[in-house]
């Protein structure tokens, strides 16, 4: 026996999502977003915590094949993999250390988790950034701030712009991410990027890391079914046409 809280098809009476029927409470009257926080997080959330939610995938998902992620899918179309296998790869590459929804959210939580009690103690930032950030050179490695080829975040004021239409205020961890943003646009001229700014807000929502982490599991999902269909679409091997023959080697003359 299969037992579940979060719902399942009983046959000849409905499918439900707890204590929501799909078909009659759910389709039609909730947003599509609705149900698939009302999936991770076993309760209804209101339309514009859903729209936030949503805003915040369309942020998330450029349609640039020199992402990572993206890359993935353009290459899985140029070989003509079916749509299920591309796409899932590229969000699959999004798993990543350096970007996505895995380790760089759990590092970004951990600091807002521990920095905020230590600040509320009267604890100072940089002293809170030296027990909760990495240390490198004489620069903070601050997970959430900065970006590798991009000065700011272009996204954040976007949502900011989402998140007032929608009449949601900066609770106690946006606040504080701004409060190290300052601090560390002074200190090494870094500032908040959109991962920063979307941990915070969700941590004010009330929401666990592993809830954070559950909404944002296919958030690149739009960017890679764009390079997916654009590269199955094209010529075959048009997309980086690259022969063994176009690599100049420099290294040691063969033995």
């Amino acid at each position: 026996m299969i037992r579940s809280r979060k719902g399942g098809w009983i046959i000849g009476r409905g499918v439900y999502y707890g204590r929501y029927s799909l078909l009659d409470d759910l389709v039609g009257r909730v947003s599509y977003f609705q149900t698939l926080l009302l999936a991770v997080l076993d309760e209804l959330p209101e339309r514009r915590i859903a729209d936030w939610a949503e805003a915040l995938y369309q942020c998330m998902s450029y349609p640039d094949p020199r992402i990572w992620c993206n890359h993935i899918g353009s290459l899985s179309g140029e070989v003509r993999s079916s749509s299920v296998a591309g796409i899932s790869a590229g969000i699959l590459a999004s798993d990543s250390h350096m970007y996505g929804p895995g380790v760089v959210m759990e590092e970004v939580y951990d600091l807002y988790h521990h920095g905020l009690v230590k600040q509320e103690n009267k604890e100072l930032l940089p002293q809170i950034l030296r027990d909760c950030a990495r240390w490198r050179g004489r620069r903070f490695i601050v997970s959430g701030f900065g970006r590798p080829i991009a000065t700011g975040d272009e996204r954040i004021a976007t949502m900011e712009r989402v998140s007032k239409e929608l009449g949601l205020e900066a609770g106690p961890y946006l606040t504080f991410a701004y409060d190290v943003e300052r601090y560390l646009l002074e200190a090494q001229g870094e500032s908040l990027n959109l991962t920063g700014y979307a941990v915070a807000v969700m941590m004010d929502f009330g929401w666990t890391l592993l809830e954070i982490q559950r909404t944002c599991s296919i958030i690149v999902t739009s960017g890679v079914a764009a390079c997916y269909s654009e590269a199955y679409d094209n010529p075959p091997e048009s997309f980086l046409p690259l022969r063994c023959e176009d690599i100049e080697y420099r290294g040691h003359a063969p033995r």
